[in-house]
């Protein structure tokens, strides 16, 4: 007789705690009823399909494409979920910051056009003659002085 591979079968113990959180979790229940009507539309779709050439033009489609990545991503969120994942943050803000940064101390530092660049900022931020800087740090401080004469209450 041949040798039978034996297969492990998942106990009621190992699925307990996905179950669980599947029954108190509303987000991972979202989740899955999302997923569960999205590939319930899709397969809807399928079974209209003709045989092999019906079906291979339904997959082809465009918009069929886009509710399979919304599928897909459907799945992923409620496994991800249900595993207890977080969330993958994204780092656009970020990315932006960089950007802009990089952007500005180009164009600050140009070897072309920074000293330019820097002397029109200067002449917007302080004044023509550089003594904006000191009025405005003089309106700072008497302001913080008023604050701290009124017991930490700003001026009216």
């Amino acid at each position: 007789m041949g040798k039978t591979k034996q297969k492990p079968a998942l106990t009621t113990d190992a699925l307990r705690p996905y179950v669980q959180r599947a029954m108190t979790d509303p987000d991972l229940r979202d989740d899955l009823l999302a997923a569960f009507v999205a590939a319930r539309g899709l397969y809807g779709q399928m079974a209209k399909g003709r045989g092999v050439k019906g079906k291979a033009e339904k997959v082809s489609e465009k918009d069929f494409q886009e509710q399979l990545q919304g599928l897909v991503t459907e799945l992923t969120d409620a496994s991800e979920r249900l595993q207890g994942k977080a969330k993958r943050k994204s780092h656009k803000a970020r990315n932006r910051v960089i950007l802009l940064t990089g952007v500005t101390l180009g164009v600050l530092y140009n070897p072309w056009t920074g000293e330019s660049t820097r002397e029109w900022i200067m002449e917007r931020v302080a004044g023509g003659d550089g003594e904006g800087l000191d009025e405005l740090e003089a309106e700072l401080d008497a302001a913080e002085a008023a604050t701290v004469g009124n017991g930490g209450e700003p001026a009216a």
